[in-house]
């Protein structure tokens, strides 16, 4: 009996050291509570982004839709108080904006047509403008180029893959273009006849007081001040474009109604905007006038006036409720215009301004709308969450 529990005692022993192979491994469930959060925000944002980029043709009529919907929205509901019928009048508000679209690539049209024409003339002008500046630095240039050129094998044939000229790329993406301003004035034109239809339906589908209180005032506060920051800013570069084309014209540039055309648009892209009207002004100029010292004034002229725009007119006009983070300000567009070019940067600052009013009346995300505040606006942000 001894032996026998010895052997059974030793067989316990060896199952306990040499467990069965044949055995399977335990199972593994990943379960929400065992993956990081962090992990799951950082795929979501990821996937966002490029779902954000690969439907951009899509995406971007419908958010200009939208943003122009929240824009017209107080001019409609200002015509229906005065008993004029959402559909009229949004159909007046669309044919508008279609007018002043048409009009300004009229009077676009010419001479961007001609600049198109003569690139390559203008392009060896600018060069050789440029070149005289530089002087010493030319010379080195053309003894580099002249040593490469001696060192360089003659019987080897050399393969240039030539890029699409500049006006084949505009022919080809002018019917994109198109429909998506025809996509994105219809959608507007169908938001605005609805009415408050919208706002309806998020009221009904709200479970609670508070919820519908919430998102009625939220959608309120998203449309007050966007059509305000937009309405604002609209007029102030209306005024700076008359600026610009009178200061250009005073100088003796050409095309003084271009570059006032230049300045209204550019000016809707803070910053990067105002160096780009910069750099233009100064090309046309260097081509234009035989004296340098006129590209000169025409450039300072113009940053002049778009350095007392943005930072005199335009905070005084809009206050500080509407003033935000400038390093966020720069990141935004940045970001949107490596996502959607050119109509990135145009809305990047309207969506900021949407999404800081948004999480400023949501408790949890009040954090992200003060960090998007300007310096000094923390304390009118907390004050903000706490009547929320």
């Amino acid at each position: 009996m001894a032996d026998r529990a010895d052997v059974e005692a030793g067989q316990d022993t060896n199952s306990e050291l040499w467990p069965d192979i044949h055995e399977p491994p335990p199972s593994v469930r990943l379960t929400p509570q065992s993956v990081p959060r962090w992990a799951v925000i950082g795929v979501f944002l990821i996937l966002f982004v490029a779902a954000l980029a690969y439907a951009r043709a899509f995406l971007i009529p419908v958010v200009l839709g939208f943003l122009l919907t929240l824009v017209f929205s107080p001019v409609r509901r200002f015509a229906e108080r005065h008993r004029v019928p959402p559909g009229v009048s949004a159909v007046l508000i669309v044919s508008t904006l279609l007018a002043g679209i048409i009009s300004g690539a009229g009077v676009l049209a010419e001479p961007v047509g001609k600049w198109i024409d003569n690139a390559p003339q203008i392009g060896r002008a600018i060069e050789f403008k440029v070149g005289r500046l530089l002087g010493s630095a030319k010379n080195v240039i053309d003894a580099g180029k002249k040593v490469d050129d001696a060192t360089k094998d003659k019987n080897v044939q050399e393969v240039v893959i030539k890029d699409p000229g500049i006006i084949s790329k505009l022919i080809s993406t002018t019917p994109d273009m198109v429909a998506q301003l025809t996509f994105t004035l219809f959608l507007l034109l169908i938001l605005l006849a609805s009415g408050d239809m919208f706002y309806e339906k998020l009221v009904y589908v709200m479970p609670t007081f508070k919820d519908k209180r919430r998102a009625i005032r939220i959608a309120y506060d998203i449309e007050h001040k966007l059509s305000r920051y937009l309405f604002t800013i609209t007029l102030i570069n209306a005024g700076l474009g008359v600026a610009i084309g009178i200061a250009m014209w005073a100088i003796g540039m050409p095309n003084p109604l271009l570059f006032g055309m230049i300045g209204f648009v550019l000016n809707y892209v803070p910053y990067l905007g105002a160096i780009a009207g910069t750099v233009i002004v100064m090309a046309v100029g260097l081509i234009s006038f035989d004296e340098t010292i006129f590209s000169v004034m025409a450039g300072g002229a113009y940053l002049g006036l778009t350095a007392i725009e943005g930072q005199l007119i335009t905070p005084y006009s809009l206050g500080r409720r509407l003033e935000t983070n400038m390093v966020v300000i720069f990141l935004s567009i940045a970001f949107w215009a490596w996502l959607w070019s050119a109509i990135g940067m145009l809305v990047a600052v309207p969506l900021l301004v949407t999404i800081r009013v948004f999480c400023e009346h949501i408790p949890p995300l009040q954090p992200i709308g003060t960090f998007l505040s300007a310096r000094g606006n923390e304390v009118e942000s907390e004050a903000n969450g706490n009547e929320t």
